[in-house]
């Protein structure tokens, strides 16, 4: 498959995977596709050992690392002597503790607000400017061929790293007008992500969106997200300008994800209609499957509602993960709360394959739609 956006990043298929797990990454860079590993997850010394890691995988082959540069957050974040778990409210506290007791999380033992690895702040203060910063400088250590940036603009001095190493810089956006700041922050490549899309999206749809940024924006390449997870939908967001897509959620089900057995089960079994947009996990908008978590945050009376990032994302993070844990034990009121991000595509995912078996399928489903579209002809 020959396209201008495979040839300039070195790549068999227009085909860039998002995953927090490096063996996703390494196995759709080693299929054809282009593997992005989500950093944010790390701090910068685990993320140079996943990174060194990868590089002995591909050997050679192009992959790339995605940080998280949110246009506003807590300003806590921002003033390196504040301890963020202090501006945690007692309020948000007791709601967790209610919510761990009401599903018997543990066997209804309270929840303890604990640091994220044992490093909260540090964890908090990677989505902040600065923070991200330090990811990339780590990154830039590594034969890395792309730096994304999603939820804001690039802060200038990663933007100059990024120019000086030679390496593209992409950019995630929802709307038109996001399109165009990042573009004039030094983005050349925009990933336009319709609301169907995992993770944090906007309200505009891929179908909507796409074709009016690669309008906006043009001649920079737009890569299409939101929807994307079989050969059909790669050959729709061609058709509607884009250069190649980008796929988060399908990789979720696979053999190589990390994705805990029952958050995957819940995925197999869910429909299109099974997630939510919702502030319940970091603070922002971001589509995940809908569970009692999301439900009890969202429209329970005694909610106090979720609080700015990076505040939420602490909170929820400590306590999805003693939840994950009961969850995998078989506590039922665990699995209720359990969740993850995920897109509408959910609804598809129905068996667990390997990587490179879905990339390949996804191409050859490409082919076929565009030879379908060959056959028609004008009346």
């Amino acid at each position: 498959m020959r396209t201008e956006i495979g040839d300039r990043f070195g790549v068999e298929f227009p085909l860039f995977a998002f995953s927090h797990c490096r063996d996703v990454v390494a196995a759709v860079t080693n299929a054809g596709g282009f593997g992005v590993l989500g950093a944010v997850a790390y701090s910068p010394e685990q993320l140079d050992r996943e990174l060194s890691w990868i590089d002995r995988q591909v050997g050679g082959r192009p992959y790339g690392v995605d940080v998280l540069v949110p246009g506003q957050i807590d300003r806590a974040a921002g003033d390196p002597a504040a301890r963020l778990l202090d501006h945690i409210p007692e309020v948000h506290r007791d709601f967790v503790s209610h919510l761990f007791a009401k599903y018997r999380v543990g066997k209804g033992k309270s929840f303890t607000l604990g640091s994220v690895g044992g490093h909260a702040d540090e964890v908090g203060r990677r989505v902040t400017h600065s923070g991200a910063t330090g990811l990339v400088d780590v990154a830039l250590r590594h034969p890395i061929r792309l730096i994304a940036s999603a939820l804001g603009p690039p802060p200038a001095e990663m933007s100059d790293k990024a120019r000086a190493a030679g390496v593209p810089l992409a950019a995630l956006v929802g709307t038109v007008e996001h399109a165009r700041r990042q573009v004039a922050a030094g983005a050349e490549l925009i990933v336009a992500q319709g609301t169907e899309a995992g993770g944090h999206t906007g309200e505009v749809s891929t179908m909507v969106l796409v074709p009016q940024v690669v309008d906006a924006v043009a001649p920079v390449p737009v890569l299409a997200a939101g929807g994307v997870a079989n050969g059909r939908q790669m050959a729709a967001a061609l058709a509607l300008g884009a250069s190649g897509v980008w796929c988060g959620s399908v990789w979720l089900t696979t053999d190589e994800a990390e994705t805990p057995s029952v958050v995957k089960r819940k995925m197999l079994a869910a429909t299109s209609l099974d997630t939510v947009r919702s502030r319940s996990r970091t603070g922002k908008p971001a589509r995940q499957l809908v569970s009692a978590w999301t439900t009890e945050w969202d429209e329970a009376p005694e909610s106090p509602g979720p609080l700015p990032m990076p505040l939420q994302m602490l909170l929820a993070e400590g306590a999805l993960a003693r939840i994950g844990d009961a969850a995998e034990n078989g506590e039922a009121g665990a699995r209720e709360l359990v969740n993850s991000f995920v897109g509408q595509v959910v609804g598809q995912l129905d068996q667990v394959k390997p990587c490179r078996q879905v990339v390949y399928e996804m191409v050859a489903e490409f082919s076929s739609a565009l030879d379908r579209l060959g056959r028609i002809t004008r009346s």
